[in-house]
């Protein structure tokens, strides 16, 4: 097929059988030096986890979460532990075949390797169409899988993968004083309190998910985390 060049000349390359040959040669070279590092791993004799125990209203049988790990770089300053599988078990069968695909996918990719914790959001952000629960405390959880996600975040925490979202010193002390403000406030009222501490009557606090948001100083206020519509 031929091509019309409209425009001028300036320069040109010859490009022989050897230069293929050549260039075919520095890809493949290039190629042989990717190191492939999501290999998985591959499972110790011996290995130790960890046990969570789950309560919820929508099972009628707690649920217990193993997760166990490996230790990664053992006996060097880089020495850490990252899961390595999880299993979920329980009196309930009703969720069974989604419960052991769930934790078969998962440990699929905590061998894997690379980041995991990304895991986390994914679990937690998953609703249940009809609705989801509170547990105790009066925190919401949206759905089972969520509460899963909770335990896996709890897990990472333990063993350094996640940091642990809190109030720092001077956050906390603000919501102390602010809860006892309350309390002494309202507690010579009689007014009804939770297990937990917190008014019958509080609403949900959409940054923690927990039933402690009162109307305090013309402001909707939590008094487990401090968040407040006015700043």
């Amino acid at each position: 097929m031929a091509v019309k060049i409209d425009k001028k000349i300036t320069g040109y390359a010859l490009v022989n059988e050897q230069d293929k040959l050549d260039s075919a040669a520095k890809a493949l070279e290039k190629n042989a030096k990717i190191v492939q590092i999501g290999e998985p791993l591959d499972r110790p004799e011996k290995i130790t986890g960890s046990t969570y125990k789950v309560k919820t209203p929508v099972t009628e049988h707690a649920l217990y979460i193993t997760i166990n790990d490996v230790v990664m770089n053992e006996g060097t300053p880089q020495e850490h532990r990252r899961p390595f599988e999880i299993f979920i078990n329980s009196k309930n069968m009703d969720h069974f075949q989604w419960i052991v695909a769930l934790t078969r996918v998962m440990s699929a990719v905590f061998r894997k390797g690379g980041d995991v914790t990304f895991l986390v959001e994914e679990l937690k952000s998953v609703f249940e169409p009809s609705g989801g629960y509170f547990k105790k405390g009066g925190k919401f959880v949206p759905s089972l899988v969520a509460e899963i996600g909770e335990v896996v975040e709890q897990h990472l925490q333990s063993i350094g993968m996640l940091k642990k979202v809190g109030l720092d010193e001077h956050q906390q002390k603000l919501v102390d004083e602010k809860r006892t403000e309350y309390f002494e406030k309202h507690a010579k009222q009689g007014e009804e309190m939770t297990s937990d501490g917190f008014p019958k009557g509080a609403q949900l606090c959409n940054k923690c998910n927990t039933k402690a948001a009162i109307i305090m100083d013309g402001c909707l206020t939590c008094l487990n985390c401090g968040e407040s519509k006015c700043g």
